[in-house]
């Protein structure tokens, strides 16, 4: 999705890297921030003809907690974003979550949505990778993908990813991702002022959940 490109700069890959049987989290507990500093996704390249593995597709769960039909509860530790729906379900979409030291847990609000955006990387992420743009336009190539919603005044966004392969992966600066189809189903589903539950426990299933986690559950 790169309209615009650096001369003579390569923006380094540096991230590459319907069922009701399986049931999402029945609970889940909310938390503060536990990372002051916020940072954008970084560039990735575009991966053609890859597969999502079938637990990362998006699939309707049996969902018996306590949220309202509308939220969204995003599971780190399981790579999993759910969007409560009536009626005990919930959608669940696979996704990307933030590298050791960039995730984070809170309650947000969607504040902005948008259709193939712009990226902007932040400065702490141009500190941290001075070869990356200063902007890129966007487009299929844009690691922003498709659609982003964006948390709060944060600059953490649910986004879209021209890496599928990052998908059930902890590769990100704090961003949480899912594929392009993924995003753009979830972006027709919400609005702006949407709740948004991040949790971030120790706790990660070692399969497809079949009951919620214990350590998710209401005590």
């Amino acid at each position: 999705m790169i309209k615009t490109f650096i001369t003579g700069v390569a923006v380094a890959a540096v991230v590459m890297t319907a069922d009701w049987a399986v049931a999402a989290p029945l609970s889940l507990s909310h938390q503060a921030y536990s990372r002051a500093d916020q940072m954008a996704p970084v560039e990735e390249q575009t991966e053609q003809g890859y597969e999502t593995p079938a637990h990362l597709k998006r699939q309707v769960v049996a969902y018996n907690g306590g949220e309202a039909p509308g939220t969204i509860i995003i599971d780190t530790p399981n790579t999993f974003l759910y969007l409560v729906q009536p009626g005990g379900r919930a959608i669940r979409y696979g996704i990307g979550v933030g590298r050791d030291g960039f995730r984070w847990s809170g309650v947000q609000t969607i504040t902005k949505k948008a259709e193939w955006p712009d990226w902007h990387p932040p400065a702490e992420m141009i500190a941290r990778q001075p070869y990356l743009p200063r902007f890129m336009a966007g487009g299929p190539t844009n690691p922003l993908g498709a659609r982003a919603m964006y948390l709060g005044n944060t600059i953490y966004r649910i986004h879209g990813t021209n890496a599928p392969t990052t998908i059930g992966q902890r590769v990100s600066s704090g961003c949480i991702r899912l594929t392009n189809e993924d995003v753009t189903d979830l972006a027709s589903r919400v609005n702006v002022g949407t709740k948004v539950i991040v949790v971030n426990h120790d706790y990660r299933a070692d399969g497809p959940m079949t009951s919620a986690p214990v350590s998710l559950r209401l005590r």
